[in-house]
């Protein structure tokens, strides 16, 4: 079976790193790009190392109206880009949401794969979490389900490589000379990925998320987001570890680990690793989680979520290993 499918913002890193992935699928055939930079090039002047049989494919540049018959439509447009872009989209077009602007937004499912599957399937509006709520609640999902955490008492101090940042973002903090060697604090107290992860925390909980602290931080690596979660919580850390054991059991994507992970250890592909360790006498529990951003941050996720709307196994197309080192 052949699933003709389209990315609109191909020029991007996660429009990249779509086309790579849906390059290999076993089930999809890349029929359509767009991108507003790079339309009239084909894509092997874009991405020289693309496959000989997608090299010749034109970018065009990005109109609903003149879409060809598409099954699944990838979007990786700029946060505030993607609600009037797709707006126009026939409905029996799946969408797979890879921006911002569909979260939590009535008839688009919130595609966190690992958590609700079964929430995703046989949709055709899927909203793709952010890269750092990717991190941050596939850690936090199996304490908040067991009740191991307060909800209203969390702090997160997460750590981003930039490529996060996207592609054409003119923000010096982004050039090589401004980010190597250094580390930099941004979004404080306002970033866009708060309010979905306080309604998820919500969700996963049944309490109140109004507590929530959130600070990101670039380092100067490509890619890649490590979560350090510190919560309010008497568990211990073996008790921990079994309840995200018992929640991912049978998930294809999720590690658990009694290590600290590191970012390395998802580097390409679309797994998410998450570790614990808790001090029940000082009521601290400390969350770690880590993904790739372009990867289960982003279109890994989104493949997953396709495959899901789709009726396919859930990990066609994402099997690969990680790269390392």
């Amino acid at each position: 079976m052949s699933i003709r499918v389209g990315i609109v913002g191909i020029s991007g890193f996660g429009g990249g790193e779509a086309m790579r992935l849906v390059a290999s699928h076993p089930s999809f055939e890349l029929i359509y790009a767009a991108g507003e930079g790079s339309a009239g090039s084909r894509l092997g002047d874009r991405f020289p190392g693309v496959p000989a049989k997608l090299a010749e494919l034109v970018i065009e540049k990005w109109d609903p109206a003149a879409l060809p018959k598409l099954d699944v439509l990838f979007a990786s447009l700029p946060t505030g880009a993607s609600a009037a872009a797709l707006a126009r989209v026939p409905e029996d077009v799946k969408i797979v949401d890879i921006g911002g602007d569909h979260r939590y937004v009535e008839g688009w499912a919130y595609g966190l794969a690992d958590v609700w599957p079964a929430e995703i399937e046989g949709q055709t509006r899927v909203a793709n979490p952010g890269c750092f709520p990717a991190s941050v609640l596939t850690a936090l999902a199996p304490l908040l389900a067991d009740k191991l955490i307060e909800p209203g008492n969390i702090v997160i101090d997460a750590k981003t490589g930039i490529s996060g940042a996207g592609r054409g973002g003119a923000d010096s903090r982004f050039g090589y000379a401004e980010s190597n060697e250094n580390l930099v604090p941004y979004g404080l107290l306002k970033h866009v990925h708060m309010p979905e992860m306080a309604k998820t925390i919500e969700r996963l909980s049944g309490g109140n998320a109004a507590g929530l602290v959130f600070t990101p931080h670039l380092v100067p690596m490509t890619r890649g987001v490590l979560a350090t979660i510190y919560c309010r919580g008497r568990a211990t850390t073996d008790q921990c570890l079994e309840a995200a054991r018992r929640f991912y059991a049978g998930r294809a994507f999720v590690r658990v680990t009694d290590k600290p992970p590191q970012t390395k250890w998802a580097t390409g592909s679309n797994l998410a690793f998450v570790s614990y360790a808790a001090d029940p006498e000082r009521n601290l529990v400390i969350a770690m989680g880590v993904v790739d951003n372009l990867g289960k941050g982003a279109a890994g996720q989104a493949v997953q979520n396709a495959n899901l709307i789709c009726g396919l196994p859930e990990a066609a197309g994402l099997d690969g290993v990680p790269v390392w080192p």
